[in-house]
């Protein structure tokens, strides 16, 4: 018989989504698992589910409950606004054969049924100006990593346990400070085209933008405090624009020399991104949203980052 796999639901409240996300995961093509969902307060039973009250907690509180009461060899954690590709846990447990192994992730695509300033958002991610050098809001190939993001996050029970399980203060960031937990085990993390969820995306503007922003804030932090897996080159990025921006519009004041350096740089910018757009989107319409989100996103990552590079620490 195929190992037994526990599947781990953080949840507030049993709403639409997570019905959805309890409904794909019972048509896996995969017959060995349970299924853990944890809402905030008792619920009315659900039929084959483990119901876990938790109370108001950081989602790293409702996981590590779920290992707690997990009975599998393997714990495949999926948000409630997720729901999984048939065969998810078959191509997880693929991998995780390897000894060597000990964690998988793969890319959260949007879902054909979202709306459309929710597809806006998907484009907004998956676009190389926004989600270059990353998987996960796109299917491209496998790799190995060492930040799998924790809405398709598959490991063994005995390795989470090891890593000291989930950190409780932290959200988001905490899937950042479980990958670096386990590869201090020793073992590797796989990113893999082929381990694929579908993740509800936030509409854009304001949903999308506030996700965003705690995004960068965290990632602006963890550089200082969890370098390991947070000094990257892309994730700088934004910021650097920012900071040039407003230093060229500074200097173009007083210098007509750097007034032509700024207008270029922004020009350069403002096709780069339309481009970026063009290259995402299926439906004109939805282009200038896309490119206007583009940016946006640059700005309000950016500035977030920054401001995280500034404090000392953040409110749990």
């Amino acid at each position: 018989m195929k190992p037994l796999v526990s599947i781990i639901i953080p949840c507030k409240e049993i709403d639409e989504y997570t019905k959805e996300s309890i409904a794909g995961c019972k048509q896996l093509d995969y017959e060995n698992f349970e299924i853990i969902v944890l809402p905030d307060f008792q619920s009315d039973a659900l039929e084959g589910i483990k119901l876990i009250p938790t109370g108001a907690v950081s989602p790293g509180v409702k996981r590590n409950s779920g290992i707690e009461h997990s009975t599998g060899e393997f714990c495949a954690f999926i948000d409630n606004d997720a729901y999984p590709r048939r065969d998810w846990l078959i191509n997880a447990l693929k991998i995780l054969s390897d000894p060597l192994v000990g964690g998988v992730g793969g890319p959260g695509l949007t879902p054909p049924e979202d709306n459309l300033r929710q597809k806006a958002g998907g484009y907004v991610l998956s676009s190389f100006m926004v989600g270059c050098l990353s998987n996960r809001y796109k299917t491209t190939n496998s790799v190995e990593s060492d930040d799998i993001h924790s809405c398709n996050f598959i490991a063994r029970r005995s390795v989470l346990i090891i890593a000291g399980g989930w950190n409780e203060k932290y959200w988001p960031g905490e899937d950042t400070l479980m990958c670096l937990a386990i590869k201090k085990t020793g073992k590797k993390l796989i990113d893999s085209s082929e381990v694929v969820v579908y993740h509800h995306r936030r509409a854009l503007f304001k949903s999308h933008l506030k996700q965003v922003s705690r995004f960068g804030q965290h990632r602006g932090l963890f550089v200082k405090k969890f370098p390991e897996n947070s000094v990257k080159v892309t994730y700088f990025v934004p910021s650097l624009i920012v900071s040039l921006f407003f230093a060229g519009l500074l200097f173009s004041l007083f210098n007509p020399f750097f007034l032509s350096i700024f207008l270029f740089g922004l020009t350069a910018y403002l096709i780069a991104s339309f481009i970026a757009a063009v290259l995402q989107v299926k439906r004109s319409k939805l282009l200038f949203t896309v490119w206007l989100g583009i940016i946006v996103t640059h700005i309000v990552y950016g500035l977030f980052f920054l401001s995280g590079l500034l404090k000392r620490d953040l409110k749990r």
